[in-house]
């Protein structure tokens, strides 16, 4: 049965507020005692999801201590040069491309000299048509 522990809870705390308020005469000290033990009640139940309202739930993320301030993007902050770029800028700014990627680029690079087009990427062991177009809004040859 879904929720039947809140359905539990939530009938023996009816009876207890039922129990309480059929004393006629009950002090400032009892009003105050019930109206704790409702709220307790109430934020150990949680939310009640029934079931046709259920979805599937996210993971949510752990807040950090301390906001990360993100820095403003730009189009031509992502561009790189093939031609003069490191293998760990390359693996960080061109999609599809890793570690081992880079050092094939920058290795052709260097056996063969600087690249005359994008498209002279797919010469590059592990460069395909697919990832050359990915980036080629990426590249330049500066």
């Amino acid at each position: 049965m879904i929720n039947s522990h809140l359905v539990q809870t939530n009938t023996r705390t009816g009876m207890a507020v039922r129990d309480i308020l059929s004393i006629k005469r009950h002090s400032a000290v009892a009003t105050f005692v019930l109206m704790l033990a409702l709220v307790a009640s109430v934020l150990a139940a949680g939310p009640v999801v029934h079931a046709q309202e259920q979805k599937p739930s996210s993971v949510a993320a752990v807040p950090t201590s301390k906001p990360v301030a993100k820095p403003a993007v730009t189009a031509e902050a992502t561009r790189v040069n093939i031609n003069t770029a490191d293998a760990k800028t390359l693996a960080a700014s061109l999609k599809g491309v890793g570690d081992a990627r880079a050092m094939e680029i920058v290795r052709h690079r260097e056996a063969y000299g600087p690249f005359a087009s994008a498209e002279e990427l797919t010469e590059v062991k592990g460069i395909g048509k697919a990832t050359l177009e990915m980036n080629l809004d990426l590249i330049t040859l500066e």
